[in-house]
């Protein structure tokens, strides 16, 4: 069963269950794929739902970052229940320690020294986890630190 199927009928398991905030997600997520596919103009492949869904991902924390700066606890809350249901579809997540491995060895394969090179050491760690799912924020700040002190 493809991603697309799965989400489906998870939509349609949520409905018959009446669970409304997973429901509610869903329908979200259904819309922003389908709206997708007509951009395309076909499919989505499941590397491109993948992204899609790990865009919605990073849209909910920003918006938690938000809401917290508003002081919205409600609001908050509801987007990480968001973040939960989505994150139910994408690959299991990297660890911070399997992102800082990452990014050691990037800058080892890079050679940077500088937090000129910043983008680069990115670019190596994005490829050193492959599918995998992480938080770019927390890669940004982990390449930093470590950039940082080898200055």
């Amino acid at each position: 069963m493809s991603l697309k199927q799965h989400i489906i009928s998870d939509l349609t398991a949520a409905m018959k269950a009446k669970e409304a905030a997973r429901l509610s997600t869903l329908r979200m997520v259904k819309a922003a794929l389908m709206n997708r596919e007509i951009e395309k103009g076909g499919e989505l492949t499941e590397e491109e739902l993948q992204k899609l869904l790990q865009s919605l991902v990073k849209q909910r924390r920003d918006s938690v970052e938000q809401y917290e700066k508003g002081g919205r606890a409600d609001l908050a809350d509801k987007e990480r229940a968001e973040i939960v249901v989505i994150e139910e579809y994408l690959p299991q997540g990297a660890t911070r320690e399997e992102v800082e491995q990452a990014v050691a060895a990037a800058i080892a394969e890079t050679g940077a020294s500088s937090m000129r090179e910043m983008g680069a050491v990115m670019k190596a760690t994005q490829a050193r986890l492959g599918g995998r799912s992480f938080d770019g924020r927390t890669v940004s700040e982990i390449v930093k630190a470590k950039l940082g002190a080898a200055q």
